[in-house]
């Protein structure tokens, strides 16, 4: 018993280049029990099937003959609806064609051309006869004229490409390892095409993110040029494929200008692949921004500042401990910059009162949240390096931490930006946990992709570490949970200082009930003990070091024999008593010039 199995085209003609390269030539025979007609008759009928883009003006030259001669042999004197009708789809393809795949203005004017013509001509044909001279010459040369265009243009060859492309999925998905899912539909666009992949029994989106460089490879795009991502729907049967042929984020993009007047309006922070603006809502919600130096974190931000800064109901505090090299141009807007770390501490310890001193103002009215209004304004924190903030002042992380875990009800945010936002760089605190919106511009490895965007978001195909220009981003928040590529605005040094000295003449002032918690804070602060000052040494001046150490010696040179108290020793050191603190610890770690005894300190000889 003989089994035939049935052989694709491209196995078939897999099979003749491999008899060809082996010099073996393929044999045509006639003989009386070979079916000749309709094997010659399917390949005709596939090849006009295959090629009926191309062929479209042919076929359309036909079809108007045929309507020619039919009319004019039974409805000679129906020429006046022909020409009616003709105008009425003209006009309509003119004025409502963006609504059938025509959108721009040429191809509009192009199909309007081509049904006029059509129409005209059938009108005359109806009336006159389709073969009356000069008719038949007339049709030849408008077709083909009409024809050069369609043959020329650049998103019709695109489909046709994209359409013979999918022809062959099956294939392709035996290829990849999706044996079983199928392609539902397709949209070409000016970058690409996409479409809509139904996945095979038991596969799921993720098995199509692993496919990923397979599919690359099988439908010839550059490598990085496939997306794969769960469709809007959440169904885990279905799945988007996007094709990118062209990049539209290669250029940058300029900043088009403010695209909100409150704080309560979602941000636009620039564009994703298919051309739709990045918005995200702020208000009572931190955010961390993270990626590489020179990935783009600084241009990020200079756009939410130029955003925020277009709102009246928003107070912008900033810490750029880059001593304000990147945030110095917006100090016209922003109400308080620290450059240091303990102006950075002081500014986030007065957030923390501000906070408090809200809370209690909307307990004693009876709200749960803040409000923001031009006379209620809602603060935001920017943070520029917090890595740097949390080596060099682990009291601001405190306070930063106190922000994020209560700063949602009395409209206190959040922003920080670093480049690998680790347990170390965050201070060991709870700050990254509270991020509600994540931008990940680009990253090194993988890994760090996770610590920004969270655990496991790589595996879900969030690949921070692929995008390829500064500036490109992903976005996680709670409305935006598919991981698609973003590019940020780009605003040059003069668009930095002509959107400050703009916004600057609107900036709001801060609320009496926010006033009021910083004089009390402040208040509280000057009447509490101060606490020794325990900076490191290699922070004081030289003089001071230098007349503490003198002054400390020669304090201990005269000490009687029952030992000197502390307190005489710091008085004696001066303005330098910070460095005494140290100074003293080393001296008892070394034990080379003073011993404990019952508390107080008493010299020995010993050779300096």
């Amino acid at each position: 018993m003989t089994h035939h199995r049935r052989v694709s085209r491209h196995q078939m003609r897999r099979n003749a280049r491999r008899m060809r390269r082996h010099g073996i030539q393929p044999i045509a025979s006639i003989t009386d029990d070979l079916e000749l007609a309709p094997l010659l008759i399917g390949s005709i009928a596939r090849g006009l099937w295959r090629y009926r883009s191309e062929l479209a003006p042919m076929i359309t030259l036909a079809l108007l003959l045929g309507a020619g001669w039919f009319l004019h042999s039974s409805y000679r004197l129906w020429w006046p609806t022909v020409a009616g009708i003709t105008v009425i789809v003209a006009a309509a393809v003119v004025v409502a064609g963006r609504w059938v795949g025509l959108t721009r203005p040429a191809e509009r004017a192009y199909a309007a051309t081509a049904a006029l013509f059509g129409g005209g001509w059938l009108s005359a044909a109806t009336t006159l006869g389709p073969i009356t001279p000069p008719l038949p010459l007339l049709l030849a040369i408008g077709c083909v004229l009409l024809a050069i265009p369609w043959w020329a243009h650049r998103r019709r060859r695109a489909r046709v490409r994209v359409e013979r492309t999918l022809a062959a999925w099956p294939d392709i998905a035996q290829a990849v390892g999706l044996t079983g899912s199928r392609v539902q539909s397709a949209i070409v666009d000016l970058w690409g095409y996409r479409f809509r992949l139904g996945l095979g029994l038991g596969q799921t989106v993720e098995d199509a993110i692993t496919a990923v460089p397979r599919l690359e490879s099988a439908l010839g795009s550059t490598r990085g040029g496939v997306r794969v991502q769960p469709v809007a729907s959440k169904k885990a049967n279905r799945a988007d494929v996007r094709v990118i042929e062209t990049d539209p984020h290669a250029d940058a993009i300029a900043w088009p200008g403010p695209s909100i007047t409150s704080i309560t309006q979602p941000v636009k922070l620039g564009l994703y692949e298919d051309g739709t603006p990045v918005r995200v809502r702020l208000l009572r919600r931190h955010g961390l921004f993270g990626g590489v130096s020179g990935g783009g974190k600084s241009g990020g931000l200079n756009i939410l500042l130029a955003e925020l800064t277009a709102c009246p109901d928003v107070i912008i505090w900033a810490i750029d401990l880059k001593r304000g090299m990147e945030l110095q141009p917006w100090a016209s807007c922003i109400d308080r910059l620290a450059t240091t770390p303990n102006e950075a501490e002081t500014l986030l310890r007065d957030a923390v009162a501000v906070l408090d001193g809200r809370a209690d103002d909307l307990t004693r009215r009876g709200k749960r949240v803040w409000e923001p209004t031009p006379e209620t304004p809602a603060l935001v924190i920017i943070v520029d390096e917090f890595a740097e903030l949390a080596e060099e002042s682990p009291k601001a992380i405190r306070y930063a931490d106190s922000l994020a875990r209560r700063g949602r009800a009395p409209a206190v945010s959040l922003i920080v930006a670093t480049q690998r936002p680790s347990k170390d760089a965050m201070g060991k605190s709870a700050v990254r946990s509270q991020m509600d919106v994540r931008v990940c511009f680009r990253v090194r490895e993988p890994r760090d992709g996770d610590l920004i965007l969270g655990q496991g978001m790589v595996k879900a195909g969030w690949h921070a570490h692929r995008l390829d220009a500064p500036g490109k981003f992903l976005i996680s928040a709670p409305e935006h949970d598919i991981p698609r590529r973003a590019r940020t605005y780009l605003i040059t040094d003069a668009g930095v200082r002509a959107a400050a000295e703009r916004h600057a003449e609107h900036r709001p002032r801060l609320d009496p009930v926010s006033a009021h918690a910083l004089e009390r804070a402040s208040e509280m602060a000057a009447e509490a003990p101060a606490e020794p000052d325990r900076t490191s040494p290699r922070h004081a001046r030289a003089d001071a070091v230098r007349e503490a150490e003198e002054a400390l010696m020669a304090a201990l040179h005269a000490a009687p024999a029952e030992g000197v108290p502390v307190g005489d020793l710091i008085r004696a050191a001066g303005k330098g008593r910070r460095w005494v603190y140290y100074r003293l610890d080393e001296l008892a770690r070394a034990q080379r010039a003073v011993q404990v005894s019952r508390g107080r300190w008493r010299a020995e000889p010993h050779n300096p």
